[in-house]
């Protein structure tokens, strides 16, 4: 072979290449990729939308600005098919019947604050009183019942950003807090979580995401053999009221030992009520880690939890009591459980635990990501 045809060889060769490489570029991107907003009806006099974050897998989560709440993650199972993992409403409607949090943002202070009370120096502050006489997921009127604001969007990329400012003494809290919240869907198929408030007095702050999970994808079937793993030694006992009793107890060898992974029904009956604990986190302060994961057989999925946050409550879906209903299917006890990432309950009220207070000047900033894969 000449110089020349061997030139044309490699030029040939090379063309082709990269024409297999376009083609297997083109082959991945989603037509649906980005994000789209659809108006999602009104509230407040004001217009409600509802937000598709779509990633190049096909993966589908939905969030409205009502509440900065997850209505749906849709999500395939082992067998390539797509199902929705989080509890949650097609209309707005749903949400106005008040659930109990479906997917909500929550604050201010994620939950419980003993007897609706705490102080700041030399000053007293009086809360909501909302879960008999204590404080629960930021009052009667939390963030999980605003409407948020919208920032600027892109729909080039599966990303939202929204905020709100919550003006002093908004259920009973100090200061005139700015708060945002951003999401986004990565290819990991990961949900990432990003919270950063500002504030003009010192008040506490304790933002989380309250999504409840059934990794089935089918409410007929109870999270009891999802099988739960916590990076926790410790947590932190409740009284009657579920307020933390101020001791951190070892986990090892109770009901409450999730250090080795095992089904989430194995000991449940033998907690009263059920799992509705914090978890003490075995990790550095601050530093983003896996920290909890759970697995589903039956549908073959995995869901891990990433964050900076020293706690985790893990509640297995105690309260559902079957008076809601999602596409006609009733919403039972242990129908979904949920991981949410935190400071400790009543940490106001107590010194031992991580302040949860925030100082003007000071920036709040939390991150947290849920992540879906196959076993």
């Amino acid at each position: 072979m000449n110089l020349i045809a061997y030139l044309f060889s490699i030029i040939a060769i090379i063309t082709l290449y990269s024409c297999s490489e376009n083609n297997n570029k083109a082959a991945k991107v989603n037509p649906m990729y980005g994000i789209q907003q659809t108006n999602w009806g009104e509230y407040d006099s004001k217009k409600v939308y509802l937000f598709t974050l779509t990633n190049h897998n096909g993966i589908e989560v939905k969030i409205t600005n009502y509440g900065a709440t997850v209505t749906s993650w849709i999500t395939s199972d082992m067998n390539g098919k797509k199902d929705n993992i989080v509890l949650g409403f097609d209309s707005l409607d749903g949400y106005l019947q008040k659930p109990p949090y479906f997917g909500a943002t929550i604050g201010r202070y994620g939950n419980r604050i003993a007897d609706a009370r705490f102080t700041i120096g030399d000053s007293s502050y009086k809360l909501a009183a909302n879960n008999g006489k204590n404080h629960l997921h930021g009052g009667i009127k939390g963030f999980d019942k605003q409407l948020w604001d919208i920032l600027p969007i892109s729909d080039s990329i599966p990303a939202l950003t929204l905020t709100r400012i919550s003006k002093d003494g908004e259920e009973g809290y100090p200061g005139n807090l700015k708060v945002t919240v951003s999401f986004s869907l990565i290819e990991e198929d990961e949900l990432k979580i990003e919270y950063t408030a500002e504030t003009d007095k010192t008040t506490p702050v304790n933002l989380t995401n309250h999504s409840y999970f059934n990794l089935t994808g089918d409410v007929t079937h109870n999270i009891l053999d999802h099988i739960l793993w916590i990076d926790a030694d410790r947590y932190t006992p409740v009284d009657s009221t579920l307020i933390p009793t101020g001791v951190l107890e070892t986990v090892i060898g109770s009901a409450f030992d999730f250090t080795r992974p095992k089904k989430i029904g194995a000991r449940i009956e033998s907690v009263k009520g059920g799992y509705d604990h914090n978890f003490v986190l075995n990790k550095n302060e601050g530093s983003y880690q896996l920290v909890a994961s759970v697995k589903d057989s039956v549908s073959g999925r995995k869901l891990e939890v990433y964050t900076t946050e020293p706690g985790l409550q893990f509640y297995s879906g105690n309260f559902l009591d079957g008076t809601i209903k999602i596409d006609g299917k009733l919403i039972n006890q242990h129908t979904a459980f949920c991981l949410e990432t935190q400071h400790f309950p009543n940490s106001p009220n107590q010194q031992g635990f991580p302040s949860t207070l925030l100082k003007p000047g000071e920036k709040y900033h939390t991150r947290t990501a849920y992540k879906v894969s196959k076993l």
